[in-house]
């Protein structure tokens, strides 16, 4: 499964190493960059600790269970060349991870490959070779494992979208470089990805900054749109980002 130019472009603008990822030294710049801001979004219901403690009933309010719900616990990141499992509020952007079934997203990302291991970076596809087609049949006929065929990842809880969202291998076994929402939930296949927003900077931090979470209709369309500007806000001011796909909803 090769990489697209699109996807190696989102990849040299985020300062990322697909294959071996951010060192430690690298990561630790990223943070102490953001004033030590860890990835970590802020409750619906922002009370201090001891607040909780005596009205613990806070807890139990609809918005701060379903915040419990999409939170992460850790995550799986390329560090130094070797896959380890992190906290997930050390991300840091430009950070390589990957998720599998049962997976909370821990940061707001864009699929780079499908399938749990590397795909060879330097097959690189130009834009205009991609072919949009489902590609299960010749997947099939390649050998290649089904987790290569389909993402599929379920963004309820941020969107209020109702069905899951299914990210496809095309025809010739690239993939769309679909966005992934802090606190959506892998429900098949597996991928890699490049965290492209993280803590108050996630899509699911600006809806409950504007007070529309947890959302009361599909916000999906305009989601897809905040979630470029976010990714145009972290890099260079001349990036489009009009390549970053709208993934399938069946």
């Amino acid at each position: 499964m090769p990489i697209t130019e699109h996807q190696q472009e989102l990849l040299s603008r985020h300062g990322a190493n697909y294959t071996n990822g951010l060192t430690t030294s690298e990561a630790s710049s990223r943070r102490n960059s953001t004033n030590g801001g860890l990835n970590k979004v802020q409750k619906p219901i922002n009370c201090p600790s001891w607040v909780c403690c005596l009205l613990p009933c806070i807890n139990h309010i609809p918005s701060m269970k379903q915040f419990r719900y999409v939170q992460p616990d850790d995550a799986e990141v390329l560090r130094d060349g070797r896959w380890i499992r992190y906290d997930a509020a050390s991300l840091v952007l430009g950070d390589i991870v990957r998720l599998a079934e049962g997976d909370v997203v821990p940061a707001d990302c864009v699929v780079i490959s499908l399938g749990m291991e590397h795909v060879d970076a330097s097959s690189i596809v130009g834009e205009d070779e991609e072919d949009v087609g489902n590609a299960t049949s010749a997947v099939a006929n390649n050998g290649i494992i089904d987790s290569l065929t389909e993402l599929t990842v379920d963004s309820h809880y941020i969107t209020g979208e109702t069905k899951p969202n299914h990210i496809p291998c095309r025809a010739n076994q690239t993939v769309q470089p679909a966005l992934l929402y802090y606190g959506s939930r892998v429900l098949e296949g597996a991928c890699i990805a490049l965290v492209t927003g993280c803590g108050e900077r996630t899509i699911l931090a600006k809806l409950i900054k504007e007070g529309r979470w947890p959302p009361k209709g599909d916000l999906s369309g305009e989601v897809e749109e905040i979630g470029r500007m976010n990714m145009d806000e972290s890099m260079n001011d001349d990036y489009d980002s009009s390549g970053i796909a709208l993934v399938q909803r069946y």
